[in-house]
Protein backbone atom coordinates (compact mmCIF):
# COMPACT_ATOMS: atom_id res chain seq x y z
CA UNK A 1 0.00 0.00 0.00
CA UNK A 2 3.14 2.66 0.54
CA UNK A 3 6.69 2.55 -0.47
CA UNK A 4 7.83 3.81 3.13
CA UNK A 5 9.11 0.74 4.92
CA UNK A 6 8.25 -0.50 8.44
CA UNK A 7 11.66 0.13 9.90
CA UNK A 8 10.82 -2.38 12.75
CA UNK A 9 7.80 -4.91 13.16
CA UNK A 10 6.06 -1.77 14.62
CA UNK A 11 7.76 1.22 13.25
CA UNK A 12 10.17 1.18 16.41
CA UNK A 13 12.72 3.11 13.70
CA UNK A 14 10.30 6.04 13.00
CA UNK A 15 10.44 6.56 16.66
CA UNK A 16 13.82 6.00 17.29
CA UNK A 17 14.75 8.84 14.64
CA UNK A 18 11.76 11.50 15.69
CA UNK A 19 13.75 10.86 19.90
CA UNK A 20 16.78 11.90 18.19
CA UNK A 21 15.64 14.54 15.68
CA UNK A 22 13.97 15.98 19.08
CA UNK A 23 16.77 15.78 21.26
CA UNK A 24 18.82 17.45 18.64
CA UNK A 25 16.04 20.97 18.46
CA UNK A 26 16.54 20.85 22.03
CA UNK A 27 20.27 21.03 22.28
CA UNK A 28 20.56 23.10 19.23
CA UNK A 29 17.93 25.87 21.00
CA UNK A 30 20.07 25.13 24.63
CA UNK A 31 23.25 26.81 22.49
CA UNK A 32 21.32 29.36 20.21
CA UNK A 33 20.35 30.78 23.80
CA UNK A 34 22.71 33.05 25.38
CA UNK A 35 23.64 35.59 21.96
CA UNK A 36 19.93 34.63 20.90
CA UNK A 37 20.59 36.29 17.29
CA UNK A 38 18.31 39.40 16.71
CA UNK A 39 17.88 42.42 19.06
CA UNK A 40 15.24 45.03 19.46
CA UNK A 41 11.60 44.72 18.05
CA UNK A 42 12.98 42.05 16.04
CA UNK A 43 13.96 39.85 19.32
CA UNK A 44 10.70 40.42 20.59
CA UNK A 45 8.87 39.67 17.35
CA UNK A 46 10.85 36.48 17.38
CA UNK A 47 9.91 35.26 20.94
CA UNK A 48 6.18 36.27 20.55
CA UNK A 49 5.66 34.43 17.56
CA UNK A 50 7.73 31.43 18.81
CA UNK A 51 5.83 31.65 22.22
CA UNK A 52 2.89 31.25 20.04
CA UNK A 53 3.49 28.38 18.22
CA UNK A 54 4.47 26.79 21.55
CA UNK A 55 1.33 27.45 22.95
CA UNK A 56 -0.27 26.60 19.60
CA UNK A 57 1.64 23.10 19.69
CA UNK A 58 1.01 22.27 22.83
CA UNK A 59 -2.95 23.06 23.06
CA UNK A 60 -2.94 20.61 19.68
CA UNK A 61 -0.72 18.09 21.64
CA UNK A 62 -3.03 17.84 24.64
CA UNK A 63 -6.18 18.01 22.35
CA UNK A 64 -4.63 14.93 20.30
CA UNK A 65 -3.63 12.86 23.31
CA UNK A 66 -7.34 13.47 25.06
CA UNK A 67 -9.13 12.55 21.93
CA UNK A 68 -6.88 9.47 21.50
CA UNK A 69 -7.09 7.98 24.99
CA UNK A 70 -6.15 4.67 25.01
CA UNK A 71 -5.48 4.26 21.38
CA UNK A 72 -2.73 6.82 21.49
CA UNK A 73 1.01 5.41 21.03
CA UNK A 74 4.01 6.40 19.88
CA UNK A 75 4.64 3.29 17.61
CA UNK A 76 3.18 4.03 14.15
CA UNK A 77 1.41 0.94 14.10
CA UNK A 78 -2.25 1.04 15.58
CA UNK A 79 -2.45 -0.71 19.28
CA UNK A 80 -4.82 -3.35 20.48
CA UNK A 81 -7.24 -0.79 21.80
CA UNK A 82 -6.99 1.43 18.86
CA UNK A 83 -10.62 2.96 17.35
CA UNK A 84 -10.61 4.95 14.73
CA UNK A 85 -10.82 8.68 16.02
CA UNK A 86 -12.57 11.16 14.03
CA UNK A 87 -14.01 13.96 16.52
CA UNK A 88 -12.14 16.71 18.19
CA UNK A 89 -9.45 17.82 16.68
CA UNK A 90 -9.17 14.60 14.75
CA UNK A 91 -12.22 16.17 12.85
CA UNK A 92 -9.77 19.00 11.39
CA UNK A 93 -6.70 17.07 10.98
CA UNK A 94 -5.24 13.63 10.51
CA UNK A 95 -2.10 13.56 12.84
CA UNK A 96 -2.25 16.79 15.52
CA UNK A 97 0.08 15.60 17.86
CA UNK A 98 2.64 15.34 14.99
CA UNK A 99 1.31 19.08 13.97
CA UNK A 100 1.77 20.17 17.61
CA UNK A 101 5.23 18.42 18.20
CA UNK A 102 6.36 20.46 15.08
CA UNK A 103 5.29 23.55 16.13
CA UNK A 104 6.87 23.41 19.58
CA UNK A 105 9.68 22.65 17.98
CA UNK A 106 9.93 25.63 15.70
CA UNK A 107 8.52 27.74 18.23
CA UNK A 108 11.36 26.80 20.20
CA UNK A 109 13.63 27.67 17.77
CA UNK A 110 12.45 31.01 17.76
CA UNK A 111 12.36 31.44 21.15
CA UNK A 112 15.98 30.51 21.38
CA UNK A 113 16.86 32.08 18.11
CA UNK A 114 18.05 29.17 17.12
CA UNK A 115 18.50 28.67 13.39
CA UNK A 116 19.72 25.07 13.81
CA UNK A 117 16.83 24.35 16.03
CA UNK A 118 14.28 25.80 13.11
CA UNK A 119 16.01 23.63 10.39
CA UNK A 120 15.71 20.55 12.76
CA UNK A 121 12.20 21.33 13.09
CA UNK A 122 11.60 21.24 9.58
CA UNK A 123 13.41 17.82 9.20
CA UNK A 124 10.87 16.71 11.83
CA UNK A 125 8.08 18.10 9.79
CA UNK A 126 9.59 16.02 6.96
CA UNK A 127 10.36 12.95 9.26
CA UNK A 128 6.28 13.25 10.69
CA UNK A 129 4.73 13.26 6.95
CA UNK A 130 6.80 10.43 5.90
CA UNK A 131 5.64 8.57 9.48
CA UNK A 132 2.48 9.43 8.69
CA UNK A 133 2.04 7.65 5.36
CA UNK A 134 3.63 4.71 7.35
CA UNK A 135 1.39 5.14 10.14
CA UNK A 136 -2.20 5.53 7.39
CA UNK A 137 -1.12 2.37 5.31
CA UNK A 138 -1.48 0.37 8.73
CA UNK A 139 -4.59 2.38 9.83
CA UNK A 140 -5.81 1.41 6.28
CA UNK A 141 -5.60 -1.84 6.44
CA UNK A 142 -7.36 -2.20 10.54
CA UNK A 143 -9.84 0.11 9.56
CA UNK A 144 -12.20 -0.16 6.06
CA UNK A 145 -13.45 3.67 6.57
CA UNK A 146 -9.70 4.80 7.18
CA UNK A 147 -10.01 5.89 2.89
CA UNK A 148 -13.03 8.15 3.69
CA UNK A 149 -11.79 9.95 6.97
CA UNK A 150 -8.66 10.24 4.61
CA UNK A 151 -10.30 11.65 1.51
CA UNK A 152 -11.97 14.47 3.88
CA UNK A 153 -9.82 15.20 6.75
CA UNK A 154 -6.30 16.96 5.97
CA UNK A 155 -2.94 15.51 7.33
CA UNK A 156 -1.34 18.58 8.79
CA UNK A 157 -3.30 21.67 8.07
CA UNK A 158 -6.74 22.06 7.95
CA UNK A 159 -8.14 23.57 4.67
CA UNK A 160 -4.46 23.44 3.35
CA UNK A 161 -1.83 20.17 3.84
Amino acid sequence: MTRVPDLGPRGEGWVLVQLVLLCGIALAGLAGLPGAGWSGAIRIAEVGLGGLAIGSGALLVLGGVIALGRSLSPLPTPTEANRLVESGVYRYMRHPVYTGIVLVSLGWGLVAGSLLAIVLALLLLGWFDLKARREEAWLAARHPDYAAYRTRTRKFLPFLY
